[in-house]
């Protein structure tokens, strides 16, 4: 069995996490420990951001550096954007 500790946190912290616990059926230990694990370290989302970039250059076949990634346009930005105006058009002319 993992070791085990105490966290303190407020009584509303407590009671709110513990009611959301009991609604997925897990207890609220195992609740914490689903939210711990979805937080990444600095480390982790760095690690992740290299393995990304790598993929995308293998996958053009050109090598591009980490400054010419920092300085490209936000393409899955301007992506959602795209859509997000499409979607608000389309329901423009639907009304």
């Amino acid at each position: 069995m993992a070791e085990t500790t105490t966290i303190q946190v407020s009584r509303q912290a407590r009671d709110h996490l513990a009611q959301v616990a009991k609604e997925r059926g897990i207890t609220l230990g195992q609740l914490i420990e689903e939210l711990a694990a979805q937080q990444r370290t600095v480390e982790q989302i760095a690690e992740r951001l290299a393995a990304d970039r790598q993929v995308v250059r293998d996958v053009i076949g050109v090598d591009i550096s980490d400054e010419e990634f920092d300085q490209a346009p936000d393409v899955l930005g301007n992506i959602y954007l795209i859509a997000a105006e499409k979607v608000r058009a389309a329901r423009g002319a639907a009304a």
